[in-house]
């Protein structure tokens, strides 16, 4: 055991930690080959650095146009975009906490405002107006992410804020087209998080942050959903820590992948586990974008990264 003078520990210990977020920074610079996953990507595929020095990545959502849109929790509260030749500006300041954003049928960009505790509508300028703050009876605590059906309708959850409480039930909302108010469609999953729609739109996956469970319902015509179901489990979760499920996409091949505290995990459409894709940070979202929906990109912490993919995303605006 190394001994160090009275007085020098408190600098050593400040030196300490400033070594170990250089070389954490050092490291997310260098890219990080993608293991390889038969028809989804390359073994020789890298995970690149698009941008780094934001404070929390989140709820990255791609454009027609080949641009980007993406957020910046904490301390950042920002919603950036990425136009189609690469160059990223703020969109958005002062966020409310902007996590999950979504894409309208018209282009329209929408977001959940965590801190703010509604869902909004953003336009030009970063001007927000309120789409809904629930369902009139149970307050929105700290909702997370979104995405919109065929019809104009928006799946959302709200898992609460941090700490976790023990018994605050946690839950998954349907707002109708044109509707004000919410529905809520499931409070049995410890912490909802990411969420996303399969191709046909008839079956809803929603991830637990802190269980292991993928979880899937059957969405009827009227935007409910019956028969919840495990779909997936989250695999390499450490004994006694959270899976860390967070943000999720989907390909043309109704596989999805999703962000956890191990990297990006894909399941098949069948919820069969395919394998792990390797982040320089723990990646937080996921969405594809770019030409023909064939790039990954991937909100890591301090930074926006990209994967050049043989799969595609689906064939549907958005996410």
């Amino acid at each position: 055991m190394v001994e160090y003078p009275s007085g020098a520990v408190n600098e050593h210990q400040a030196y300490n930690r400033l070594m170990r977020i250089l070389l954490l920074s050092m490291l997310s610079l260098v890219p990080v080959m993608a293991q390889g996953i038969p028809g989804v990507v390359t073994a020789d595929a890298k995970v690149e650095l698009v941008q780094e020095g934001f404070v929390f990545t989140e709820g990255p959502v791609a454009t027609a146009d080949g641009g980007l849109y993406f957020s910046d929790l904490q301390t950042g509260d920002k919603t950036y975009r990425m136009d189609p030749s690469g160059k990223i500006s703020v969109y958005r300041d002062h966020s409310n906490g902007t996590n999950g954003l979504a894409l309208t049928r018209d282009g329209s960009l929408l977001g959940v405002e965590g801190t703010g505790k509604r869902i909004v509508k953003v336009g030009p300028g970063g001007t927000a107006t309120t789409v809904t703050e629930g369902d009139g009876a149970i307050p929105l605590m700290a909702p997370n992410d979104l995405i919109v059906d065929s019809k104009g309708g928006i799946y959302f959850t709200d898992p609460g804020p941090r700490p976790v409480v023990a018994g605050r039930k946690a839950y998954v909302y349907y707002l109708p087209p044109r509707a004000k108010e919410a529905r809520v469609i499931d409070y049995q999953i410890a912490r909802p998080n990411g969420l996303t729609l399969t191709a046909s739109g008839k079956t809803l996956i929603v991830d637990d942050t802190v269980g292991e469970t993928v979880y899937a319902f059957d969405v009827q015509a009227d935007g409910s959903v019956k028969n919840r179901r495990p779909f997936a489990q989250m695999h390499d979760v450490e004994a006694g820590k959270e899976s860390g499920a967070d943000g999720m996409a989907i390909d043309s091949e109704d596989r999805i992948y999703v962000t956890s505290t191990t990297g990006l995990q894909v399941f098949d459409r069948k919820g069969q586990y395919l394998g792990t894709i390797k982040v320089p940070r723990q990646p937080a979202n996921v969405a594809f974008g770019g030409v023909g929906k064939r790039t990954l990109y991937i909100t890591a912490r301090e930074g926006l990264y990209r994967l050049q993919m043989i799969s595609q995303g689906p064939k549907r605006l958005g996410k």
